[in-house]
Protein backbone atom coordinates (compact mmCIF):
# COMPACT_ATOMS: atom_id res chain seq x y z
CA UNK A 1 0.00 0.00 0.00
CA UNK A 2 1.75 3.47 -1.39
CA UNK A 3 1.17 6.22 0.18
CA UNK A 4 0.40 9.32 -1.67
CA UNK A 5 2.15 13.12 -0.46
CA UNK A 6 -1.03 15.93 -1.46
CA UNK A 7 0.46 19.43 -0.71
CA UNK A 8 2.46 18.78 2.54
CA UNK A 9 2.84 21.97 4.76
CA UNK A 10 4.42 22.80 7.70
CA UNK A 11 3.41 24.60 10.67
CA UNK A 12 4.34 25.43 14.49
CA UNK A 13 3.14 23.48 17.38
CA UNK A 14 1.65 19.78 16.02
CA UNK A 15 0.22 17.97 19.16
CA UNK A 16 -1.60 15.10 17.81
CA UNK A 17 -2.36 13.03 14.78
CA UNK A 18 -6.32 13.19 13.09
CA UNK A 19 -7.33 10.66 10.30
CA UNK A 20 -10.15 11.54 7.37
CA UNK A 21 -11.62 9.88 5.97
CA UNK A 22 -13.36 10.80 2.26
CA UNK A 23 -15.39 9.34 -0.42
CA UNK A 24 -13.37 8.01 -3.07
CA UNK A 25 -16.00 7.66 -5.22
CA UNK A 26 -16.84 11.46 -4.88
CA UNK A 27 -13.25 12.75 -5.54
CA UNK A 28 -11.82 11.69 -2.34
CA UNK A 29 -7.98 11.19 -1.59
CA UNK A 30 -8.69 8.04 0.87
CA UNK A 31 -7.69 8.58 4.57
CA UNK A 32 -6.05 11.93 5.05
CA UNK A 33 -3.18 11.62 7.66
CA UNK A 34 -3.04 15.35 9.37
CA UNK A 35 -1.28 17.06 12.03
CA UNK A 36 -2.76 19.00 14.69
CA UNK A 37 -2.02 22.39 15.95
CA UNK A 38 -1.76 22.55 19.17
CA UNK A 39 -2.23 26.34 19.54
CA UNK A 40 -4.97 26.82 16.34
CA UNK A 41 -6.16 23.44 16.45
CA UNK A 42 -5.68 23.67 12.42
CA UNK A 43 -5.09 20.75 10.33
CA UNK A 44 -2.01 20.46 8.45
CA UNK A 45 -2.37 17.07 5.70
CA UNK A 46 0.85 15.29 5.59
CA UNK A 47 -0.03 11.97 3.46
CA UNK A 48 -3.41 10.42 1.77
CA UNK A 49 -3.37 6.69 2.03
CA UNK A 50 -5.43 4.65 -0.08
CA UNK A 51 -6.31 1.92 1.85
CA UNK A 52 -10.19 1.04 0.57
CA UNK A 53 -12.52 3.02 -1.53
CA UNK A 54 -15.07 5.55 0.06
CA UNK A 55 -13.53 4.88 4.00
CA UNK A 56 -16.60 7.19 5.12
CA UNK A 57 -15.98 5.75 8.94
CA UNK A 58 -13.22 5.45 11.00
CA UNK A 59 -12.39 4.13 14.52
CA UNK A 60 -9.20 3.84 16.48
CA UNK A 61 -8.62 1.22 18.91
CA UNK A 62 -7.66 2.70 22.61
CA UNK A 63 -5.65 -0.13 23.48
CA UNK A 64 -3.71 -1.62 20.62
CA UNK A 65 -3.76 2.13 18.44
CA UNK A 66 -4.73 0.60 15.37
CA UNK A 67 -6.78 2.74 13.01
CA UNK A 68 -9.68 0.96 11.31
CA UNK A 69 -11.59 2.23 8.32
CA UNK A 70 -14.66 0.41 6.07
CA UNK A 71 -14.78 0.62 2.39
CA UNK A 72 -18.34 1.42 1.67
CA UNK A 73 -18.97 0.07 -1.49
CA UNK A 74 -21.18 -2.85 -2.70
CA UNK A 75 -18.60 -5.61 -2.00
CA UNK A 76 -17.92 -4.01 1.72
CA UNK A 77 -14.76 -4.15 3.13
CA UNK A 78 -12.64 -3.42 6.21
CA UNK A 79 -8.87 -2.50 6.69
CA UNK A 80 -6.51 -2.31 9.86
CA UNK A 81 -3.79 0.10 9.67
CA UNK A 82 -0.92 0.93 11.88
CA UNK A 83 -0.27 4.96 12.50
CA UNK A 84 3.30 5.22 12.33
CA UNK A 85 5.39 8.35 11.92
CA UNK A 86 2.69 10.26 10.46
CA UNK A 87 1.57 7.80 8.21
CA UNK A 88 -0.36 4.43 8.05
CA UNK A 89 0.68 0.89 7.31
CA UNK A 90 -1.54 -2.05 6.71
CA UNK A 91 -1.83 -4.94 8.89
CA UNK A 92 -2.92 -7.17 5.82
CA UNK A 93 -5.41 -6.81 2.87
CA UNK A 94 -8.72 -5.38 3.65
CA UNK A 95 -11.19 -8.03 5.03
CA UNK A 96 -14.96 -8.93 3.87
CA UNK A 97 -16.77 -7.38 5.97
CA UNK A 98 -20.08 -9.78 5.25
CA UNK A 99 -22.40 -7.21 4.25
CA UNK A 100 -23.08 -4.47 1.40
CA UNK A 101 -22.53 -0.85 2.27
CA UNK A 102 -20.83 -0.49 6.18
CA UNK A 103 -21.37 2.95 7.25
CA UNK A 104 -20.10 2.83 10.81
CA UNK A 105 -17.66 0.13 12.80
CA UNK A 106 -16.39 -0.12 16.15
CA UNK A 107 -13.93 -2.39 18.26
CA UNK A 108 -16.45 -3.83 20.99
CA UNK A 109 -13.66 -6.13 22.98
CA UNK A 110 -11.60 -8.60 21.05
CA UNK A 111 -14.26 -8.03 17.86
CA UNK A 112 -15.07 -4.96 15.29
CA UNK A 113 -18.37 -4.57 14.27
CA UNK A 114 -20.12 -3.14 11.20
CA UNK A 115 -23.13 -1.76 10.57
CA UNK A 116 -23.95 -2.45 6.80
CA UNK A 117 -26.66 -0.16 5.46
CA UNK A 118 -26.89 -1.59 1.55
CA UNK A 119 -27.62 -5.20 3.36
CA UNK A 120 -29.40 -4.25 6.03
CA UNK A 121 -27.55 -6.15 8.55
CA UNK A 122 -24.31 -5.67 11.63
CA UNK A 123 -21.42 -8.18 11.36
CA UNK A 124 -18.61 -9.20 13.47
CA UNK A 125 -14.75 -10.27 13.08
CA UNK A 126 -12.35 -11.10 15.08
CA UNK A 127 -9.05 -8.70 16.36
CA UNK A 128 -6.05 -10.55 16.69
CA UNK A 129 -3.47 -9.32 19.78
CA UNK A 130 -1.51 -6.83 17.07
CA UNK A 131 -5.11 -5.78 16.15
CA UNK A 132 -5.48 -7.26 12.50
CA UNK A 133 -8.43 -8.73 11.40
CA UNK A 134 -9.44 -12.19 10.44
CA UNK A 135 -12.39 -13.36 9.00
CA UNK A 136 -14.93 -15.06 8.21
CA UNK A 137 -17.30 -12.79 9.28
CA UNK A 138 -20.31 -13.82 11.60
CA UNK A 139 -23.51 -11.67 10.41
CA UNK A 140 -26.61 -10.88 12.17
CA UNK A 141 -29.53 -9.91 9.78
CA UNK A 142 -31.85 -7.03 10.52
CA UNK A 143 -35.48 -7.26 9.97
CA UNK A 144 -38.25 -5.12 8.78
CA UNK A 145 -39.21 -2.05 6.84
CA UNK A 146 -41.35 1.19 7.16
CA UNK A 147 -43.38 3.64 5.78
CA UNK A 148 -40.93 5.60 3.41
CA UNK A 149 -41.01 3.43 -0.18
CA UNK A 150 -38.18 4.74 -1.21
CA UNK A 151 -36.00 4.45 2.00
CA UNK A 152 -37.16 1.97 3.80
CA UNK A 153 -38.38 -1.05 1.49
CA UNK A 154 -36.15 -3.37 3.79
CA UNK A 155 -33.48 -2.98 7.05
CA UNK A 156 -30.65 -0.32 6.57
CA UNK A 157 -27.92 -0.53 9.60
CA UNK A 158 -26.36 3.02 9.99
CA UNK A 159 -24.90 2.59 13.04
CA UNK A 160 -23.19 0.25 15.85
CA UNK A 161 -21.67 0.98 18.92
CA UNK A 162 -20.77 -0.63 22.48
CA UNK A 163 -22.60 1.20 25.55
CA UNK A 164 -20.37 2.85 27.86
CA UNK A 165 -20.24 -0.42 30.30
CA UNK A 166 -19.14 -2.84 27.16
CA UNK A 167 -21.85 -5.32 28.38
CA UNK A 168 -24.06 -4.39 25.21
CA UNK A 169 -24.06 -3.20 21.92
CA UNK A 170 -26.52 -0.74 20.06
CA UNK A 171 -27.66 -0.87 16.36
CA UNK A 172 -29.16 1.99 14.63
CA UNK A 173 -31.75 1.12 11.69
CA UNK A 174 -32.92 3.47 9.49
CA UNK A 175 -35.21 1.16 7.48
CA UNK A 176 -36.81 -0.42 9.79
CA UNK A 177 -37.44 2.82 12.42
CA UNK A 178 -35.77 0.67 14.94
CA UNK A 179 -32.84 0.55 17.97
CA UNK A 180 -31.77 -2.90 18.75
CA UNK A 181 -29.34 -3.84 21.59
CA UNK A 182 -27.20 -7.19 20.82
CA UNK A 183 -25.76 -9.01 23.13
CA UNK A 184 -22.68 -10.19 21.68
CA UNK A 185 -20.46 -13.41 21.98
CA UNK A 186 -16.64 -12.32 22.17
CA UNK A 187 -15.80 -16.25 21.48
CA UNK A 188 -17.47 -16.96 18.56
CA UNK A 189 -18.35 -13.41 17.61
CA UNK A 190 -22.36 -14.55 17.46
CA UNK A 191 -24.85 -11.46 17.64
CA UNK A 192 -28.39 -12.06 19.20
CA UNK A 193 -30.90 -9.14 19.71
CA UNK A 194 -31.92 -8.65 23.24
CA UNK A 195 -34.11 -5.92 22.99
CA UNK A 196 -35.73 -3.96 20.50
CA UNK A 197 -36.60 -0.11 20.21
CA UNK A 198 -39.38 0.87 17.89
CA UNK A 199 -39.29 4.92 17.12
CA UNK A 200 -41.95 6.80 15.25
CA UNK A 201 -42.63 5.03 12.52
CA UNK A 202 -41.09 6.97 8.89
CA UNK A 203 -38.90 8.65 11.29
CA UNK A 204 -35.44 7.11 9.90
CA UNK A 205 -33.08 6.94 13.30
CA UNK A 206 -29.58 7.12 11.82
CA UNK A 207 -27.51 7.89 14.93
CA UNK A 208 -27.11 8.15 18.55
CA UNK A 209 -24.78 9.04 21.09
CA UNK A 210 -24.69 8.35 25.06
CA UNK A 211 -24.32 11.18 27.57
CA UNK A 212 -21.29 10.70 29.94
CA UNK A 213 -23.36 9.57 32.75
CA UNK A 214 -23.93 6.53 30.78
CA UNK A 215 -27.94 7.15 31.62
CA UNK A 216 -29.46 9.21 28.26
CA UNK A 217 -29.24 8.09 24.77
CA UNK A 218 -29.70 10.63 22.00
CA UNK A 219 -30.84 9.05 18.92
CA UNK A 220 -31.04 11.43 15.57
CA UNK A 221 -33.74 10.55 12.77
CA UNK A 222 -32.58 11.26 9.38
CA UNK A 223 -35.94 10.95 7.69
CA UNK A 224 -37.87 13.23 10.01
CA UNK A 225 -35.76 15.76 11.52
CA UNK A 226 -36.69 15.03 15.15
CA UNK A 227 -34.16 13.59 18.03
CA UNK A 228 -35.50 11.38 20.06
CA UNK A 229 -34.11 11.63 24.48
CA UNK A 230 -34.20 8.24 25.79
CA UNK A 231 -33.36 6.32 29.25
CA UNK A 232 -30.40 3.79 29.27
CA UNK A 233 -30.86 0.93 31.61
CA UNK A 234 -27.34 -1.08 31.57
CA UNK A 235 -28.41 -3.42 34.08
CA UNK A 236 -31.36 -4.29 31.87
CA UNK A 237 -30.09 -3.70 28.38
CA UNK A 238 -33.79 -1.35 27.90
CA UNK A 239 -33.86 1.82 25.97
CA UNK A 240 -36.97 3.95 26.71
CA UNK A 241 -37.96 6.65 24.59
CA UNK A 242 -38.60 10.15 26.56
CA UNK A 243 -39.40 12.88 24.53
CA UNK A 244 -39.03 14.19 21.05
CA UNK A 245 -37.41 17.39 19.68
CA UNK A 246 -37.43 18.74 16.84
CA UNK A 247 -35.01 19.81 14.40
CA UNK A 248 -35.64 22.60 12.94
CA UNK A 249 -33.99 25.55 10.86
CA UNK A 250 -35.00 29.10 9.79
CA UNK A 251 -34.29 30.18 6.44
CA UNK A 252 -34.05 27.22 4.71
CA UNK A 253 -35.77 27.63 0.63
CA UNK A 254 -38.97 25.59 -0.04
CA UNK A 255 -38.83 22.26 -1.18
CA UNK A 256 -35.00 21.55 0.64
CA UNK A 257 -35.45 18.73 3.27
CA UNK A 258 -33.42 18.84 6.59
CA UNK A 259 -31.57 15.56 6.59
CA UNK A 260 -30.04 15.25 10.05
CA UNK A 261 -26.45 12.87 9.91
CA UNK A 262 -25.13 12.88 13.19
CA UNK A 263 -25.39 13.81 17.18
CA UNK A 264 -22.47 14.24 19.56
CA UNK A 265 -22.24 14.86 23.30
CA UNK A 266 -19.51 17.28 24.39
CA UNK A 267 -17.16 15.66 26.63
CA UNK A 268 -18.15 17.71 29.47
CA UNK A 269 -21.86 16.71 29.51
CA UNK A 270 -23.32 20.09 29.13
CA UNK A 271 -24.35 20.05 25.53
CA UNK A 272 -25.47 17.99 22.47
CA UNK A 273 -24.80 19.15 19.23
CA UNK A 274 -26.63 17.73 15.79
CA UNK A 275 -25.44 18.31 12.28
CA UNK A 276 -28.34 18.98 9.47
CA UNK A 277 -27.63 18.99 6.08
CA UNK A 278 -29.94 20.82 3.52
CA UNK A 279 -29.62 23.90 6.15
CA UNK A 280 -25.96 22.97 6.42
CA UNK A 281 -26.25 24.21 10.07
CA UNK A 282 -24.77 22.76 13.17
CA UNK A 283 -27.65 23.14 16.24
CA UNK A 284 -26.28 23.62 19.92
CA UNK A 285 -28.43 22.14 22.58
CA UNK A 286 -27.79 23.06 26.13
CA UNK A 287 -27.97 20.62 29.08
CA UNK A 288 -28.15 23.36 31.63
CA UNK A 289 -31.72 21.65 33.02
CA UNK A 290 -30.75 18.02 33.05
CA UNK A 291 -29.69 15.44 30.38
CA UNK A 292 -32.94 14.49 29.45
CA UNK A 293 -34.16 17.83 29.09
CA UNK A 294 -32.12 19.73 25.92
CA UNK A 295 -33.08 23.29 25.13
CA UNK A 296 -32.16 24.78 21.63
CA UNK A 297 -29.42 27.59 22.27
CA UNK A 298 -27.94 28.27 18.97
CA UNK A 299 -27.75 27.40 15.29
CA UNK A 300 -24.78 28.30 13.05
CA UNK A 301 -23.58 27.21 9.56
CA UNK A 302 -21.54 24.42 8.98
CA UNK A 303 -18.73 26.26 7.34
CA UNK A 304 -19.54 24.25 3.67
CA UNK A 305 -22.09 22.01 2.38
CA UNK A 306 -23.84 18.86 3.81
CA UNK A 307 -21.94 18.04 7.22
CA UNK A 308 -21.95 14.61 7.22
CA UNK A 309 -19.68 14.40 10.55
CA UNK A 310 -18.84 16.42 13.39
CA UNK A 311 -16.31 15.49 16.61
CA UNK A 312 -14.83 17.38 19.06
CA UNK A 313 -10.55 17.52 19.97
CA UNK A 314 -9.94 15.22 22.89
CA UNK A 315 -10.16 18.74 25.46
CA UNK A 316 -13.73 19.67 24.03
CA UNK A 317 -12.32 22.91 23.25
CA UNK A 318 -12.54 22.91 19.01
CA UNK A 319 -15.32 21.54 17.06
CA UNK A 320 -14.95 19.68 13.27
CA UNK A 321 -17.51 19.23 10.92
CA UNK A 322 -16.56 17.31 7.63
CA UNK A 323 -18.42 18.66 5.13
CA UNK A 324 -18.87 16.36 2.20
CA UNK A 325 -20.47 18.21 -0.70
CA UNK A 326 -18.83 21.27 -0.25
CA UNK A 327 -14.99 19.01 0.37
CA UNK A 328 -13.41 20.82 3.21
CA UNK A 329 -13.01 20.11 6.88
CA UNK A 330 -14.13 23.07 9.01
CA UNK A 331 -13.16 24.14 12.63
CA UNK A 332 -15.10 25.94 15.08
CA UNK A 333 -13.71 27.34 18.57
CA UNK A 334 -16.39 26.61 21.35
CA UNK A 335 -17.27 29.18 23.58
CA UNK A 336 -16.32 27.66 26.93
CA UNK A 337 -19.50 29.01 28.96
CA UNK A 338 -22.57 29.28 26.12
CA UNK A 339 -21.29 26.40 24.07
CA UNK A 340 -21.46 28.07 20.90
CA UNK A 341 -19.11 27.04 17.84
CA UNK A 342 -17.27 30.08 16.35
CA UNK A 343 -15.61 29.42 13.07
CA UNK A 344 -11.67 29.78 12.90
CA UNK A 345 -10.51 27.88 9.91
CA UNK A 346 -11.10 24.98 7.64
CA UNK A 347 -8.74 22.51 4.87
CA UNK A 348 -9.83 21.50 1.54
CA UNK A 349 -10.41 17.54 1.93
CA UNK A 350 -12.49 16.79 -1.20
CA UNK A 351 -15.80 14.62 -0.31
CA UNK A 352 -14.71 14.31 3.15
CA UNK A 353 -16.71 12.02 5.59
CA UNK A 354 -15.26 11.73 9.01
CA UNK A 355 -12.38 12.59 11.00
CA UNK A 356 -10.92 11.33 14.44
CA UNK A 357 -7.67 12.25 16.56
CA UNK A 358 -5.23 10.07 17.73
Amino acid sequence: MDAVEHGERTGPGAGSWAYIGSFTSGGGRGITVAAVDADSGALIPRTSVGAVENPSCLALAAGTGVLYAVGDTERGVVAALRPSGGGLTALGPAVEAGGSGPTHLCVAGRRLLTANYASGSVSSLAVGPDGALSGPPVVLAHQGSGPDAERQAGPHAHQVLPDPGGRWVLGVDLGSDAVRVLALDQTSGALRVHTETALRAGSGPRHLAFHPDGEVVYVLHELEPQMTVCRWDPAGGLLEPLTEVVIDADGVPEGVRLRPSVVHVSPDGRFVRAAVRGSDTILTFSLADGAEKPQLTSVVDCGGSWPRDLVTDAGGRRLYVSNEWSGDVTWFDLDPRTGEPRRAGAVEIPAAACVVFS
